[in-house]
């Protein structure tokens, strides 16, 4: 299936139409003109409006994936330890990224649906004392929000370095880079900007860059050589100007909107989602509703069906919702309302139809 009647996935979004013609534009050479660093310069301020932060941003290509292992390889050094707080695939992935660069990690594991406390935390950081902290806001393939601020104390106290994936998060929920602080953020563009999957940020602290000084990693995706990309007007490969103008009128629109009002577009969508979802019986994987993202409902496979069956069904009427991964691979299914799927028409076009597939089955 090329595109998608209804579509709900989890990312990537939909993106819209004034979006994707932003790539018809025939623009320069990002290594040549003065142009694309006035625009790189625009978007890094947009970013840090969107974020709340006054700390630098890079801007660099690719999906977020490549800038997260950028990030890790820059500031994390063999010997290190590296404590990841988890409560899905994302939370584990980055200990396990953290290994893979020589560091000793652990993870502070939560219960099924729920996030650790603050108590686990100080615990744990008092046992194992990390040079670097790693957390996730908003765990897509369990549909959590986790609560950055609750945690973010408690990682200051212990001196580590707080690295934080925003990826699926930032701009349908409120992200406070500064006043938790997050010395290392991560956002996609895929998810709740509704791009194309081919630019990526990421908020760098003080604290960051003398880490990656510290690191000295000079691999293609290391971040060092953006500290100073827009003072000499150089970047350390060929920018992608087409997406950087995307990003360029995504986030002039979110703004335009006004960022407590996309929260509150996206507390909305998802508040009628799980509405719906617990009207026809099915059951939310999030323990409690403060913790289910406001961009993303997880909820259980209906009983009496397989994952695959109940998404052929549901793809024979025209919706497209996603699946989940590693444990929870074939008991959970997602519904994305972030972007320009947080709105509620198209949220109860979709849920009509899984309620319509649940009864025919009955």
């Amino acid at each position: 299936m090329q595109s998608y009647k209804i579509p709900l996935v989890p990312g990537p979004t939909s993106v819209p139409r004034k979006y994707r013609e932003v790539y018809l534009t025939d623009y320069g050479s990002t290594d040549l003109e003065g142009d694309f660093f006035a625009l790189l310069a625009e978007n890094i301020s947009l970013l840090r409006q969107t974020l709340k932060t006054k700390n630098d941003v890079v801007i660099g290509s690719g999906e977020a994936m490549m800038m997260l292992w950028g990030a890790m390889k820059s500031v994390i050094r063999p010997g290190d330890r590296v404590l990841a707080i988890s409560n899905g695939l994302f939370g584990r992935g980055f200990a396990e990224m953290a290994e893979a660069v020589g560091a000793q990690s652990e993870c502070l594991e939560a219960e099924d649906g729920n996030f650790v406390s603050v108590e686990e935390l100080e615990k744990k950081l008092k046992e194992f004392r990390p040079d670097v902290v790693t957390a996730v806001h908003c765990e897509t393939p369990s549909g959590l929000l986790n609560p950055i601020a609750d945690i973010a104390p408690a990682v200051a106290d212990s001196g580590a370095l707080f690295i934080v994936d925003f990826v699926a998060s930032a701009a349908g929920a409120d992200v406070r880079v500064d006043e938790w602080g997050i010395d290392i953020g991560l956002l996609g563009s895929q998810k709740c900007l509704s791009l194309l999957p081919d630019i990526c940020a990421m908020t760098v602290s003080e604290r960051g860059w003398q880490r990656a000084h510290e690191t000295a990693y000079n691999g293609y995706d290391a971040i060092l050589p953006w500290e100073k990309a827009l003072e000499i007007k150089a970047t350390p490969y060929t920018h992608n100007w087409h997406a950087n103008a995307a990003l360029n009128l995504a986030l002039k629109c979110l703004l335009e909107e006004g960022l407590e009002n996309s929260f509150k577009r996206h507390a909305e969508a998802a508040a009628y989602c799980r509405r719906r979802a617990l009207d026809m019986g099915l059951k939310l994987y999030a323990a409690e509703e403060s913790l289910a993202s406001p961009t993303v409902t997880a909820i259980m496979v209906p009983d009496g069906w397989r994952w695959e069956d109940f998404d052929a069904a549901l793809r024979e009427e025209g919706l497209a919702v996603g699946g989940s991964y590693g444990a929870l691979a074939g008991k959970v299914f997602r519904i994305g309302h972030m972007g320009s799927q947080a709105d509620i028409n198209l949220v109860k076009q979709g849920m009509d139809i899984i309620e319509k597939v649940i009864k025919e089955r009955a």
